[in-house]
């Protein structure tokens, strides 16, 4: 027995990285997956390499086609038990240099999206004692990091968003968790694109050679954590996996 057998996930930015490796872990416990992206071509062959997985295309910014990403997982699937809301990007460029129009998209895409996927999801979601929301979080949104304004702001947001939708279900009386983790430096083709652009001195480069890189199997194992009856008795937190970073 899988610890998701029986049991239904929607992941946002599911064609690579995290996403990928998410929608990876939470199928080989059981689980039937829906993974949503923008990167059709990627999306469709992740999603043919594992069994059963249904690949959508999905910019998370729009909620119409929230409400259609979750009426499709469940005419397949039949319900819907975990939402990971890991779609995201980054765009490096201090608070003097970035442009506003990047702003927006990163705060667009990593806090208007997953404030739209969970008042989609959330109606439609079991609430037998199966239902998670975990949203990606980052270290960026508990330390100062001057090279990452929007994205730092973005993830900050992601944290007490997601206290306040815990609190909002356990006043509804759902069985719905919701929680947020909040990685540091994590080998994903998106941090090696990021770390192909810093200088050399970059505060990203020396936490990366002080700290090291995880895996995205530390942070999957985590979300298969919160999204199994092993995290039934978590709500409403962050869980940092960051290797001490944030200690200091």
């Amino acid at each position: 027995m899988g610890k998701m057998d029986g049991r239904v996930a929607l992941i946002t930015g599911g064609a690579s990285g995290l996403g990928e490796e998410d929608a990876r872990t939470l199928a080989r416990e059981g689980a039937k997956v829906v993974i949503t992206d923008v990167q059709d071509e990627l999306g469709e062959k992740v999603a043919a390499s594992i069994d059963g997985c249904l690949y959508l295309n999905h910019d998370v910014r729009d909620e119409a086609r929230w409400g259609e990403v979750v009426a499709e997982t469940i005419k397949q699937f039949g319900r819907l038990d975990t939402l990971v809301n890991n779609a995201g990007l980054v765009r490096f460029a201090t608070v003097e240099e970035l442009s506003y129009d990047d702003f927006r998209l990163q705060t667009e895409v990593m806090i208007n999206g997953p404030f739209l996927g969970c008042k989609a999801a959330i109606p439609h979601m079991s609430k037998d004692g199966s239902g998670s929301i975990i949203n990606m979080a980052s270290i960026a949104g508990l330390k100062g990091i001057s090279a990452i304004p929007a994205y730092s702001a973005a993830k900050a947001g992601v944290i007490g968003m997601s206290r306040s939708i815990a609190v909002h279900c356990r006043e509804q009386g759902y069985r719905i968790r919701c929680n947020a983790i909040a990685p540091g430096g994590i080998a994903t083709p998106m941090t090696a694109q990021a770390m192909a652009e810093l200088p050399e001195g970059n505060a990203g480069r020396d936490q990366a050679e002080t700290h090291g890189m995880g895996q995205p199997s530390d942070v999957a194992n985590m979300v298969l954590y919160l999204a199994s009856d092993d995290g039934r008795h978590i709500t409403g937190t962050t869980i940092t996996i960051d290797n001490g970073e944030t200690m200091e």
